[in-house]
């Protein structure tokens, strides 16, 4: 029997991700509040697509749930042919380390670690310290143009600099998927289009398929496909 946290990876071309009729309902009190409503979406090894929506209309609720962070309300989202949520919480945690990578807004670097030990950190957390990890880790610097802040903490660096430390840990375990919300959200433009530069060239340049949520609609013109959540609703599907 296969294990269900092992995934043989995408052929380029085929369905990566498969998302039918997922629904995210959150409940404040009595009331319940309704996030994203009947989404469906497919998603191609290798594609790079971007979501686009006002605040609030739930691109990060979707982003989470794509990544196995968050659970749905209703619906399949299916990972490389397995239903992530038929999976066990335990299982998830696997699926998520060894092929998603996630970049946020706001970095969540551990203050306490220095630059190359926040890369590190997503294959810390499998079992047992990989081979070769921490040249791994010292490449990722170098392509991000990070070589000689290796051993820096995060408070010593620009803001710029901190999200392609957190990239860099993003791509640590060869991830076959590339999560990002809003990744310049919190950068000036000039800071922001470098960031994007790496973020391109590590996922696109190398065949892995990358969803990027932003409000920056010219951001979102340089991916392959534009997709707009309203009123809960995925549009240009």
């Amino acid at each position: 029997m296969n294990n269900p946290t092992t995934l043989s990876g995408s052929p380029k071309g085929e369905n990566i991700l498969q998302v039918e009729r997922l629904g995210k309902t959150y409940m404040l009190g009595q009331a319940a509040i309704p996030v994203l409503r009947d989404v469906s979406l497919a998603v191609h090894a290798g594609e790079v697509i971007s979501i686009i929506g006002a605040s609030g209309s739930g691109k990060s609720t979707l982003l989470h749930i794509l990544g196995a962070l968050d659970q749905p309300s209703g619906g399949t989202v299916r990972f490389q042919g397995r239903d992530l949520y038929a999976l066990s919480a335990a299982q998830r945690t696997v699926v998520r380390g060894r092929h998603i990578g996630f970049v946020f807004q706001f970095y969540h670097l551990l203050p306490e670690l220095d630059v190359l030990e926040n890369v590190m950190l997503p294959a810390l957390s499998q079992n047992g310290a990989p081979a070769g990890m921490r040249d791994r880790a010292q490449s990722l610097l170098e392509a991000v143009g990070l070589a000689g802040r290796a051993n820096h903490l995060p408070m010593e660096l620009a803001g710029g600099e901190q999200q392609r430390v957190a990239l860099a840990r993003a791509l640590m375990n060869h991830p076959d998927l590339v999560l990002a919300d809003e990744p310049t959200g919190n950068l000036d433009s000039v800071t922001g289009t470098q960031v994007l530069e790496f973020l391109f060239a590590l996922t696109r340049g190398q065949g892995r398929t990358l969803i990027l949520v932003t409000h920056n609609i010219a951001v979102a013109r340089l991916c392959d496909r534009v997709l707009e959540l309203k009123d809960g609703r995925l549009q240009g599907t």
